[in-house]
């Protein structure tokens, strides 16, 4: 009987039976029993109908998965199968992974666009709104690109009055997301009125760097507002959607972010023509007022007044030069008839006047108090007011007086005769 094998031997010659025999190995399944380690290690199964196999794809060859593996996927595994001899456990060593049926590129770039729009980042009304007259643009591109030349000529020929900054950025291959974001933020720092994101065309793994998820982060985090112009008319990426203005081409977006100057020069010219029509319109209404008014004030004048009323009088004097002189003469017998009336009935008026005035003093001088009691009449008064003597009630003071006295009294008896 041979000799038996120990157990660290036996699963050494699987190890080495395994992994020589299935160095190189093309695998579908289903996503199972998926882990992501703070490590940067991707722990799964796949499995089918009848039976399944763990997984691992350590953190070296996870850079290049461009989607997120998600349970209950299917995918398609190129690897290689290796033992844990310690254990005698045997897994699928990972090094590429691509979804059963469809692109990498293509699920990843769905599945990062569907959590974008989860976030917000797509949201049209926080969009902001370029400046319609932008001083200065930052451009983050590549300093070698086509795209730059062709942004610089729309520039010139559109409104050379813009200041460009480039940015000399990286926009493809391996760390060109990083740079892309590195350049906005600190594009967003340079007090820019725009900032254009963008490269010219390529195939989707050219332009990859702007489907990452850290180009949208530095994108919407961004306070300055962004232009995404990526690629050709046709190319959509995830910048575009949360950019605040995708434009077609590079080209495109320097169009969209400037006016054009001719369009500009055209309107001010049309507003210098119309300007001096009104002016000219404006001028001759004023000019027509001013001289009807001239005509009005030659018409109503005191000049013009002075020998309209001339050429009567003299026209009166020539005509009515006669009978003038007789109303004259008789308006002036008139006057000199109406003046001896008015003598004469002043004369009587006054001499009738003054017959009254006598008549008056006359009787004034009869009626006057001292001649009353002159022969021993005197006048009662009480509280100052003359009183009669019926008047008179028991108790009531009064006064007598005469010419010469007063004398207070108090009323003893009243009895009438």
């Amino acid at each position: 009987m041979n000799n038996p094998l120990s157990v660290t031997t036996l699963n050494a010659q699987i190890k080495s039976l395994l992994e020589t025999t299935f160095m190189q190995i093309y695998v579908e399944g289903e996503v199972s029993n998926l882990t992501y380690h703070s490590s940067g290690h991707i722990y799964f199964s796949i499995k089918d109908t009848n039976s399944s196999i763990s997984c691992v794809m350590f953190k070296g060859n996870t850079k290049y998965l461009k989607f997120e593996l998600e349970v209950g996927q299917k995918v398609c595994i190129t690897g290689s199968l290796t033992v844990y001899a310690p254990r005698g456990n045997y897994q699928l060593l990972c090094n590429k992974i691509e979804p059963s049926g469809q692109g990498a590129l293509a699920l990843a770039y769905e599945q990062l666009k569907k959590k974008l729009e989860e976030k917000g980042y797509f949201n049209p009304q926080i969009k902001k709104q370029l400046p319609k007259y932008p001083k200065k643009i930052a451009l983050v591109t590549s300093a070698t690109g086509a795209a730059i030349e062709d942004m610089k000529k729309v520039a010139h020929h559109r409104w050379p009055l813009v200041e460009f900054i480039l940015i000399n950025t990286l926009v493809q291959g391996e760390g060109a997301a990083f740079d892309i974001a590195s350049s906005i933020k600190y594009a967003d720092t340079l007090n820019a009125d725009i900032i254009i994101v963008g490269r010219g065309g390529g195939s989707i793994e050219d332009l990859w760097a702007f489907n990452e998820e850290i180009v949208a982060n530095a994108i919407f985090e961004a306070k300055t507002p962004i232009i995404s112009a990526v690629g050709h008319e046709i190319d959509y990426v995830i910048s575009d959607f949360v950019a605040d203005v995708r434009a077609a081409t590079p080209s495109n977006a320097v169009e969209i972010a400037l006016p054009d100057i001719n369009e500009h020069r055209i309107y001010l010219d049309n507003l210098h023509t119309q300007i001096n029509n009104q002016f000219a319109i404006n001028i001759n209404k004023k000019q027509e007022m001013i001289n009807h008014l001239v005509n009005m004030f030659k018409q109503n004048s005191i000049q013009t007044k002075f020998k309209i009323i001339e050429s009567e009088i003299l026209l009166l004097k020539t005509s009515y030069s006669n009978r003038l002189k007789d109303r004259i003469q008789f308006e002036t017998n008139k006057m000199m008839h109406i003046k001896q009336n008015i003598n004469s009935q002043y004369s009587l008026n006054l001499k009738a006047f003054q017959n009254q005035i006598d008549y008056l003093h006359e009787k004034f001088k009869i009626n006057h108090y001292e001649n009353k009691t002159s022969d021993g009449k005197v006048i009662i008064s009480k509280n100052d007011k003359k009183i009669s003597l019926d008047n008179l009630q028991v108790d009531d003071k009064i006064m007598l007086e005469n010419i010469e006295y007063k004398v207070d009294c108090k009323v003893i008896k009243v009895e009438k005769r």
